[in-house]
């Protein structure tokens, strides 16, 4: 049985989200940070760390076939639970299946609502007063499985989707290695 408390953190861009499991690690190890893109900058930044890192360019590799090669990535380094961080790709059914129940999301919502792209233009342009962020169970229905943990933010007069973002982005900073944290002690 793989130990929950092995961490991988899937990235595909700088890895902000990344950055703080990383400096806020509790309860859990970084054994792995991964990417489908092997230019990644979070990839730089968790090597100057002397983090584990491995990348495949995900460009035509069939989605199944680019996920088996990660999960057997991830089973040699023993790992036991998968966080998406920034991890800009849909996975696989095969994946979904193969680490079903140990794959865990940050969203920028508060799911159920807005889930996938834009969620802060949408909800501005709902006239919404409240957003946040969500940590949830990946499933194979896009951001719709378990809701672990939330936080919310205003949404201030005048707020734009930029600066809505950075607000949401530090509230998901302090959410996510929280849950995180609670996530692979249960």
């Amino acid at each position: 049985m793989r130990d929950s408390r092995r961490v991988a953190i899937l990235i595909s861009g700088r890895g902000s989200n990344m950055r703080a499991l990383v400096e806020q690690a509790s309860g859990y190890e970084v054994a792995l940070v991964a990417s489908n893109r092997p230019e990644a900058a979070g990839l730089e930044w968790a090597r100057a760390r002397q983090l584990r890192t491995w990348a495949l360019d995900s460009k035509g590799i069939g989605k199944e076939e680019f996920d088996r090669k990660m999960s057997a990535v991830l089973a040699a380094h023993d790992v036991g639970t998968v966080a998406l961080a920034g991890f800009m790709r849909i996975l696989s059914p095969w994946f979904v299946n193969e680490w079903r129940g140990r794959i865990v999301n940050i969203h920028p919502s508060l799911l159920p609502r807005y889930r996938g792209l834009d969620t802060h233009t949408r909800a501005i342009e709902a006239g919404d007063v409240i957003t946040g962020c969500s940590v949830h169970v990946v499933t194979e229905e896009l951001d719709a499985g378990e809701v672990l943990g939330q936080a919310e933010v205003p949404i201030e007069p005048g707020d734009t989707a930029a600066s809505l973002e950075q607000r949401v982005l530090a509230a998901e900073h302090a959410l996510y290695p929280k849950i995180l944290s609670e996530f692979v002690r249960r």
